[in-house]
C-alpha cells in the first residue's frame, strides 16, 4: 500500500515538473541577454497609468513589489534607481526615466512621449532606449481587437511555439488610439499649476524611503510582466513627432554601459531580422528571425529559427 502511495506521489510530481519545464525553455528562447530583459516598459506604462504624479510615479518603478525594476547595470549586485526627469515644451512631455551609474555617468533606460492633441485628448508612448534593448523598443496603450482578430491570436498562440507570449504583443492589429487624458497624471501634468518634475535623486544619495534589493533571475523575473503585457503593443512607428524630437537632443548614455553590453547588443543586432506578416483583412504581426552559429564537427553551421508563422487573410 506504502509503495502505491509513493509510486501515485511520484507521478503526480512528474507531472507538475514537466509545465515547469517548458515553461523555463520558453523563457530561455525568449530572453536576449540584454539589460532590457531587466526593465518592464509594460508594467512602467501601468505605474504611469495608476500614478497621480510624476513623483509618485517614480516611486512605484523604484517598489520592488511592482516588478517593473530589475536593473542592475554597473554589476553591484543591487538594483539600480530610476530617476525620472520631465522635459516639456508647449503640449508636449519627455519623461525620461534615467539611471545614475557613477558620480559622471547616467544612462536612460526610456522614455515616455506624451502629446495633447485636444481639449480632452493626450496619447502617449513608451521607448526603450536601443542601448539597453538592443533597438528602440516601443510600446503604447492597446485599443480592442474585433472578434476576428482574437481568433487570429487565438491560432497563432497555439501554433507559433515558445516564443509566442512575447511575439503577440507586436502582432500590429487595427485599433483605437487610446485617449489617455483620463489619466490622473496626464491630468495632472497639464494642470496650470505643474512645476516641471526633475527628480532631485543622484548616485548615492536616495530617498529614505528606497533600500535596493539583489536582482531577480531571468526565469524570476520574467513571469511578472506577463499581466502587464495584456493591457499594451508593440508597435514601429513614432506617432509622437514633436515629443519625440523634444527628447532626442537630451538623451544620455553611459560608457560604461556601452563597454560592458557591447558585445550581447552587437550580436542582437546582427542576429536579429524583423518581418511583417499579414493576418486576416490585411492585418499584420511581427515575427522575429534570429540566425546563430552552432559548431558541427570542424566547421560553422549556421541555424536559423522563427518565431510566428504567416496566415493568410
Amino acid at each position: 500500500m506504502k509503495k502505491l502511495l509513493y509510486l501515485s506521489f511520484f507521478i503526480f510530481a512528474s507531472m507538475l515538473a514537466v509545465p515547469a519545464l517548458h515553461a523555463q525553455d520558453a523563457a530561455a528562447d525568449d530572453s536576449t541577454g540584454l539589460p532590457g530583459d531587466d526593465f518592464s516598459l509594460q508594467g512602467a506604462l501601468e505605474m504611469f497609468k495608476k500614478s497621480s504624479s510624476p513623483e509618485e510615479f517614480e516611486k512605484m518603478l523604484n517598489t520592488e513589489n511592482n516588478h517593473v525594476n530589475n536593473l542592475d547595470l554597473n554589476g553591484d549586485g543591487e538594483i539600480d534607481y530610476i530617476r525620472v526627469v520631465d522635459k516639456s515644451e508647449n503640449n508636449a512631455h519627455a519623461f525620461v526615466l534615467q539611471v545614475p551609474v557613477s558620480e559622471t555617468e547616467s544612462q536612460d533606460i526610456a522614455v515616455i512621449e506624451l502629446e495633447k492633441t485636444g481639449d480632452a485628448s493626450a496619447e502617449l508612448q513608451i521607448v526603450g532606449d536601443e542601448d539597453i534593448f538592443g533597438e528602440e523598443k516601443i510600446v503604447e496603450p492597446a485599443g480592442e481587437a474585433g472578434q476576428e482578430d482574437a481568433a487570429f491570436i487565438n491560432d497563432v498562440q497555439k501554433s507559433s511555439g515558445p516564443s509566442a507570449a512575447e511575439m503577440l504583443p507586436e502582432y500590429n492589429q487595427p485599433r483605437i488610439v487610446v485617449n489617455v487624458w483620463l489619466w490622473p497624471v496626464v491630468r495632472f501634468v497639464y494642470a496650470p499649476a505643474y512645476t516641471i518634475w526633475v527628480s532631485p535623486w543622484r548616485w548615492r544619495h536616495y530617498p529614505l524611503w528606497w533600500h535596493p534589493w539583489r536582482p531577480y533571475g531571468w526565469h524570476v523575473f520574467h513571469p511578472f510582466g506577463l499581466p502587464y503585457r495584456r493591457s499594451c503593443v508593440i508597435v514601429h512607428t513614432h506617432r509622437l513627432v514633436y515629443a519625440h524630437r523634444l527628447y532626442t537632443p537630451v538623451r544620455m548614455t553611459s560608457v560604461t554601459v556601452h563597454t560592458r553590453y557591447q558585445g550581447p547588443v552587437n550580436h542582437y543586432r546582427v542576429t536579429r531580422r524583423t518581418t511583417t506578416v499579414t493576418g486576416p483583412r490585411g492585418n499584420q504581426f511581427t515575427r522575429k528571425t534570429t540566425t546563430v552559429e552552432r559548431g558541427h564537427g570542424n566547421k560553422k553551421v549556421k541555424v536559423t529559427r522563427t518565431n510566428g508563422r504567416r496566415r493568410r487573410g
